[in-house]
Parts: structure tokens; C-alpha cells; sequence
């Protein structure tokens, strides 16, 4: 931790430690900014070794926050977001090298061109600064949001919650490790050292200009108060009402397959389908096995009175039940009359961040994907692959469904903003 910044905490001045956190965070977002390669991709593979050799020390801070987690009665997928064991340690490290792999965004030049006076003119890539990032209960956001801000060129202040303080520490222990040894400045990764929700305060109010953007990300509260409170720019989502729609043309087969990674694969995650909706001209052959496998998996199924006919263990849905974002082992379903309703459900209900359809028509298919304004639209395909991961991007600090800059996975290009590059041999303009 910074000295200065220990020093204020020590004092209780909480507004003088985070701007000093602010202005560390500028002045290494300066040298990252120039900073080859080479240096970050040394960091991101020191700081994945230091991971696997910390492993115990990472796994025993993360008991501290999970035995705290259970005496607060924490339901069982927070525990679960939270947990961390020698797999998902591996799975954070392997991330690291993941994104140390990826091409360098910084630099790259998107557009090119030359005007009738001789101007070559380049619109390239560049860092947007320092990422103000606010997260709750997974520790793995800790690592994941500091190797895409690092290998973007971005300084990153990180809050965690206090459900995660002990073991976010430890993991960045290791990302610092990993800093140091690459000689590149310790503070380009920053975790806000108290637990204190005032610092969150000073962060959405940009720390006197020091930050950029801010990323939040965790539950619906969370993010609200950060879009209600930030003065400086948010990429975020207030919540994942994913839908998976079966069509009348779908493979029943595809579809249960589908269907229950999609909802239980991990129930936690914001890309699990929330809403099974289902084409009435279809549901006589296909609504029974749907529900059937659902409740057979241990999903409690909440649906409308077709749903409620087709299986006596499914419990009437109520109008909430159509916007709630369950994240456990519950699922809305409700048949609907073909596609067109569907969309309209979808329109009204989903928060806009994926949306599937599961049909073996292409053109129904298209129509879907075409017409659902959601920041990820699928055919035949689990919804649980909303993830920067899954899409190649290494890793991601969130799902951004928003229309302005970011839209789906944050990963390193939407870490990125870019500025014009004009070059001349001595033009004069009239």
C-alpha cells in the first residue's frame, strides 16, 4: 500500500487517502500509458506464478471473508461467487496468462488516411486512463480487472467489498509482486485498503479528476447508486433478466440441454437465464419435457397456468417474477404466441443484457437476433457464454449494456479510447 495513503488511513482522514489513491493512480497511468509490451506481459505472468505459489495463503484469507459471509446468513450462491479453492485459484492465474497473450491494444491504428493537401491522417488506439472499479463478492474481479486496466494501459483503483476484503488483499499481493519485478509503478494497481463506504463516495465523485470511468460491478443496489451518485462516466448493467426463448422449430433435445446449463450451470452468474419462455404453438410437445427437467435438476419452476398444467410441481408466477433476477436455483416460465410475443416480452421485462433463441429456422432465428436490443443476442447456445472469457477477450471487468462506448463484455478494446494522429510536411491551412 502506498505509504501516504497508510499514513492518512492511520489519521481516520478517509477524503485525503483517497485523493492521494486518485493522484498515484494519474501519475502511473502517465508512465503506463508508454509502458512496452513486453513489461506488462512480464507482470501479468510474475504476478500468475505468485498466484499458484500463494495459493494456500489466498485460500486461507478467503476462509476469513466466507466464515464472515456465513454468520451473515448469506445465501448459498453469494457463498458460492465468493468461494475460492486451489481450482478457481488456477482458473485466476491461467486468466493472467490469458490476457498476457493477447495483442496489446495500445497503439493500434483502426483507421488511416491521406487527404488531397498530403495529410496522413491516423485515428489510433490510446488508454483512457485511470478505471475507478467497484465490485462485491467475487475476490476473481480483483485479478481480472487488474490485468485488463494494466495490459490496456489503464491504472486501476479497485474497491472490493468487505465481503472479499481479506482475500482481494492476498490476491493483490501478487499482482503487486508482479508489478515490482517488471519495474513498472506498484500503484498502477490500487485497492482501496478500507472497508469504510465512504471511500465509495469519493470515488463515483472522481477523486478531483484523477478517474476516468468507473466500472461497478455487483447487485442491483450497487450499481444503482453508482449511476444515480457518479459525476464521472459509468460503464455498468443494473442486473441480468436473461431469457431463453424455444421456438416452435426448436430441437427438443438442444433445447433441454441448453436450457439447464443455461439456468443451473452456475446460478450466480448474471448470464444465467432468469425467464424460459416458450411458443404455444409448440407447447403441447415441448413445455412438459422443459419443465420437466428443470424441476428434475432442482430448479423450482414459477409459471403461468399452461406451465402450472404441464407439471403439478411448478408454483403460480406473479407479475415481479417477470424482471427479478433470481441468481439460485428459481426460473420464471411463461408460453407465449410465437416469436413476435416473445420479443415483446422480452422488450418490456429483460434488462437488456442477453437473450436467447433456441430454433432450428434461420430465418426466425435471424428475425430474433435482429430485433431483441439486448447487448448480447444468441441462437441455440447457453447464455452462460456472456463472458468476456468465453468470447476470446481473455477475461472481462463486466457486461456493459449500455449504448455509449462499451456494450457487452468490457475487455481490453473497450478499456481503450483513441485519438487522431495528423501528419504533415509543412501544410499551412487557408
Amino acid at each position: 500500500m502506498n505509504a501516504i495513503v497508510q499514513k492518512l488511513l492511520h489519521d481516520s482522514n478517509v477524503e485525503a487517502a483517497m485523493l492521494a489513491m486518485g493522484k498515484a493512480g494519474r501519475d502511473a497511468a502517465r508512465l503506463l500509458a508508454a509502458a512496452p509490451r513486453d513489461a506488462k506481459d512480464a507482470a501479468l505472468k510474475t504476478a500468475a506464478a505468485e498466484l499458484r505459489r500463494h495459493t494456500p495463503v489466498i485460500i486461507e484469507a478467503n476462509k476469513r471473508d466466507l466464515a464472515t459471509a456465513e454468520d451473515a446468513g448469506k445465501p448459498g450462491a453469494y457463498l458460492d461467487r465468493l468461494m475460492l479453492d486451489p481450482d478457481r485459484v488456477e482458473g485466476i492465474a491461467s486468466s493472467l496468462e490469458s490476457i498476457a497473450e493477447l495483442p496489446d491494444p495500445v497503439g493500434e491504428v483502426i483507421a488511416e488516411w491521406d487527404r488531397p493537401n498530403g495529410l496522413r491522417i491516423s485515428r489510433v488506439r490510446v488508454p483512457i486512463g485511470v478505471i475507478g472499479i467497484i465490485y462485491e463478492s467475487r475476490p476473481n474481479v480483483t485479478a481480472d480487472a487488474g490485468a485488463l486496466c494494466l495490459k490496456s494501459g489503464n491504472a486501476a483503483i479497485l474497491r472490493g467489498g468487505s465481503d472479499s476484503h481479506h482475500s482481494s488483499m492476498a490476491i493483490l499481493t501478487c499482482l503487486a509482486h508482479g508489478l515490482r519485478e517488471a519495474e513498472l509503478p506498484e500503484d498502477a494497481i490500487q485497492i482501496v485498503p478500507t472497508i469504510d463506504r465512504e471511500a465509495v463516495g469519493y470515488m463515483l465523485r472522481g477523486l478531483d479528476g484523477a478517474i476516468d470511468v468507473i466500472v461497478p460491478r455487483g447487485g442491483k443496489s450497487l450499481v444503482a447508486r453508482v449511476q444515480e451518485e457518479a459525476r464521472v462516466p459509468v460503464f455498468a448493467h443494473l442486473e441480468g433478466v436473461c431469457h431463453t426463448y424455444v421456438d416452435r422449430g426448436a430441437d427438443i433435445d438442444k433445447a433441454i440441454e441448453i436450457l439447464v446449463n443455461a439456468k443451473l450451470r452456475r446460478t450466480g452468474v448474471c448470464g444465467a437465464t432468469e425467464t424460459l419462455l416458450v411458443d404455444k404453438n409448440a407447447h403441447e410437445d415441448y413445455l412438459t419435457p422443459l419443465v420437466k427437467a428443470l424441476l428434475d435438476a432442482g430448479c423450482e419452476v414459477r409459471g403461468d397456468s399452461p406451465t402450472q398444467a404441464a407439471d403439478p410441481r411448478a408454483v403460480p408466477a406473479t407479475e415481479n417474477d417477470w424482471g427479478t433476477e433470481y441468481l439460485d436455483a428459481i426460473i420464471a416460465v411463461k408460453v407465449v404466441d410465437g416469436i413476435d410475443e416473445a420479443i415483446a416480452h422480452i422488450g418490456q421485462y429483460s434488462s437488456q443484457h442477453t437473450d436467447c433463441i433456441i430454433t432450428e429456422c434461420l430465418g426466425t432465428a435471424e428475425r430474433f437476433l435482429a430485433r431483441v436490443d439486448s447487448a448480447i443476442v444468441m441462437h441455440n447456445a447457453s447464455t452462460q457464454f456472456a463472458d468476456g472469457g468465453e468470447f476470446g477477450m481473455g477475461a472481462e471487468i463486466g457486461i456493459a449494456t449500455g449504448r455509449l462506448h462499451a456494450r457487452g463484455p468490457v475487455g481490453l478494446e473497450q478499456l481503450t479510447t483513441f485519438k487522431y494522429v495528423v501528419r504533415g510536411d509543412g501544410q499551412i491551412r487557408p
